[in-house]
């Protein structure tokens, strides 16, 4: 429907040629947001109402009372049922530390809920299938699992700096009833919304642009299924950039269609959402910096490990 909509108002309204690059960018643009922000919109609100049933002081002590080999595999899985980019992720990575959560559990929830949160992949099912984004999830809570196996096993705690964070925990309400964690999930879902869509129009809008603009052999020529240096240059390339994991999603789609290998498409949207500089500055706060190097490392080598396993498995 999106499609047929968009289609109508770029071709036959606006009267733009099929080969005009900016009308293959505005139809791109037109088609696909509307798309998004619908999936967007169900999915947040659905897992705000589930979120609801469980506030994060459960959250710590449901993490703290289970061994830390299960604590790991929890964590990353709470992480997928958190709509944050890295950056909003970091209050919440903080308020577990103060809960007496193990730090190896904290960050894999840190690398779990930007890299392979609902958001992302109810985007990925809408425009690739259930195949990529299983293959996603699986991946990313591997990464998430076995980062934070490894930081705990390092005993890194005294890499912790001394802080007062203010506002750290998300605020917990008691709901009476259905109807109250509805509102509350509406909410929540405006204000993230609000939050993310400049990111995801500026996503879409690349997506566009590289779709009408970026000739077809461009990234094949560079990045393409030949290259055996594909995977750590998108991971090199994606690590200074900033986007959620949804908001990636767009971008991804427009390189894929361009002739970049799926595998190395999702490598890259893995470095952009978890490896992100302005989280890395956040983290500063709270971590010193050779434990942010430990962090970034572990992750840049696991992402380029998981792109190539990508290419033998896709």
């Amino acid at each position: 429907m999106f499609e047929a909509m968009a289609n109508y108002l770029v071709y036959q309204t606006l009267a733009f040629s099929p080969q005009d690059p900016w009308g293959a960018a505005l139809q791109f643009f037109l088609a696909d947001m509307p798309k998004l922000i619908l999936l967007l919109t169900c999915s947040i609100f659905i897992i705000s109402v589930i979120r609801s049933y469980v506030p994060p002081a459960k959250t710590k002590e449901f993490l703290t009372r289970r061994g830390k080999g299960a604590g790991h595999v929890l964590a990353a899985l709470i992480g997928i049922i958190t709509p944050f980019c890295s950056c909003s992720a970091v209050p919440l990575f903080i308020g577990f530390i103060e809960g007496g959560v193990p730090l190896g559990v904290t960050f894999s929830f840190l690398i779990s809920s930007p890299m392979v949160n609902e958001v992302a992949l109810v985007l990925l099912f809408g425009l690739f299938g259930w195949k990529v984004a299983l293959l996603y999830m699986a991946s990313g809570v591997t990464i998430a699992i076995l980062g934070g196996y490894i930081i705990g096993r390092l005993q890194l705690e005294h890499l912790l700096e001394s802080y007062a964070p203010e506002n750290t925990v998300v605020n917990t309400v008691e709901f009476h009833n259905f109807s109250q964690r509805c509102q509350s999930a509406a909410r929540f879902t405006v204000e993230l919304l609000r939050y993310i869509l400049p990111y995801l129009t500026v996503a879409i809008a690349i997506g566009g642009f590289i779709h009408g603009f970026v000739p077809e052999d461009f990234l094949t020529n560079y990045a393409g299924p030949d290259t055996i240096f594909a995977v750590p240059l998108a991971v090199i390339v994606g690590v200074p950039l900033y986007n959620s994991a949804g908001g990636m999603v767009p971008i991804v789609y427009s390189l894929i269609e361009k002739g970049l290998p799926l595998e190395t498409a999702l490598a890259f949207m893995m470095a952009v959402s978890a490896i992100s500089f302005p989280e890395m500055v956040i983290l500063r706060k709270v971590l010193k910096t050779k434990l942010i190097g430990i962090l970034a490392g572990i992750l840049a080598i696991s992402i380029i490990c998981t792109g190539y396993l990508f290419n033998l498995v896709v």
